[in-house]
């Protein structure tokens, strides 16, 4: 069927207090493998039904909990929800760590929902950062690159 529900996002006002509640009510284990105060939520175990998430500080007033539906390409996806009644509510944005684009959008009841589009080679619904060495390795083969051009 696809366009499944890939992601959940649960902004908190005490990033802390939030962590805590959701470990010991579910059992959730909860990181920031990214060093970026963006806190991986794991809600099962590989092979398991379910989906994972993400915990983040509140970013403004009455933000919702969001959740995100994969999508092979957002700038379609969101021409079949304005032209179905829906609002766009965010743009298309990149995220970090090499993990896609995302948008929100309101359907026709007022409902906030997010879309996630995952950058080719990677399917939506297992964001992974780029492994560390391999970075590096291509940031060293562009310098030589801009070195090479230059002489």
């Amino acid at each position: 069927m696809g366009n499944s529900i890939i992601h959940f996002e649960i902004p908190a006002d005490d990033v802390q207090r939030a962590k805590t509640f959701y470990s010991k009510v579910f059992g959730w284990k909860i990181s920031d493998p990214w060093k970026m105060d963006y806190f991986m939520v794991e809600t099962k175990k590989d092979g398991e039904s379910g989906i994972n998430g993400g915990l983040m500080t509140r970013k403004m007033p009455g933000q919702p909990f969001m959740n995100y539906v994969g999508v092979a390409n957002i700038d379609k996806a969101l021409e079949k929800i304005t032209a179905s009644g829906g609002v766009l509510a965010m743009p298309k944005t990149e995220i970090g760590q090499g993990m896609g684009w995302i948008a929100a959008f309101k359907d026709p009841e007022g409902n906030l929902m997010g879309l996630h589009q995952a950058p080719k080679g990677m399917t939506s619904g297992k964001k992974k950062a780029p492994k560390k060495k391999a970075a590096k390795k291509a940031a060293r083969k562009k310098a030589k690159k801009k070195t090479a051009k230059r002489r």
